[in-house]
């Protein structure tokens, strides 16, 4: 069973996202795209990923005196399930959410370091909106955009994709407070959506 504390790691975070949506990686692979990542923590972390079922290796091959292995997110165990969430105390829940939303401020860095990041022309987008809904109502809505989430995970590189990173984040809110009732929407930047790793969320 996974915890929050488990996959809201800052690494463990990042090596899921990066790894959802390209099928599998060699730890090679990995550490030519997570560069800043010393390879004796990367190492560390897979194996504490691959230790709780979160990861399966899906090759193996012998390089130069060594075994370098291919590994691959088992999408059913990386998610907090029902029941660990149910466990979580608030400040469990405020200490994942703040590692969360750090690592979403550190993925959006990285983005605009880059020398031809163009946050317009790529479709950057953040909103918020507000629903209201019944218990049935809203989780047939997290379904919803979990599925189709998870219907375009498979596609592959190429033919003109863009890897995004979709961040999910759902709040109740106090139907009693000044702005019950209104949507409200962040400074978008364009038309397009962003991404999410693995189920992260609690």
């Amino acid at each position: 069973m996974a915890t929050a504390n488990l996959l809201l790691h800052p690494v463990r975070m990042r090596i899921l996202q990066t790894l959802v949506g390209a099928d599998e990686l060699t730890t090679a692979q990995l550490r030519d795209r997570l560069p800043d990542v010393p390879p004796a923590t990367m190492y560390r972390h897979i194996a504490t990923l691959t230790q709780a079922g979160i990861l399966e290796v899906v090759h193996e091959r012998q390089v130069r005196g060594t075994v370098e292995r291919s590994y691959r997110v088992r999408q059913d165990k990386a998610v907090v399930d029902a029941d660990a969430r149910t466990a979580m105390t608030k400040d469990d829940h405020r200490q994942s959410f703040t590692v969360f939303t750090g690592a979403l401020m550190a993925d959006f860095d990285r983005y605009l370091a880059r020398d031809d990041a163009d946050p317009a022309r790529e479709g950057v987008v953040y909103r918020q909106g507000a629903v209201w809904l019944t218990d049935d109502e809203f989780a047939e809505l997290v379904e919803e955009i979990e599925a189709a989430v998870a219907r375009r995970t498979h596609t592959a590189p190429g033919d003109g994709r863009t890897r995004h990173i979709i961040s999910f984040v759902v709040v109740p809110d106090d139907a009693t407070g000044p702005d019950a009732g209104t949507d409200r929407e962040c400074h978008e930047l364009g038309p397009g959506v962003s991404q999410q790793g693995p189920a992260q969320g609690t």
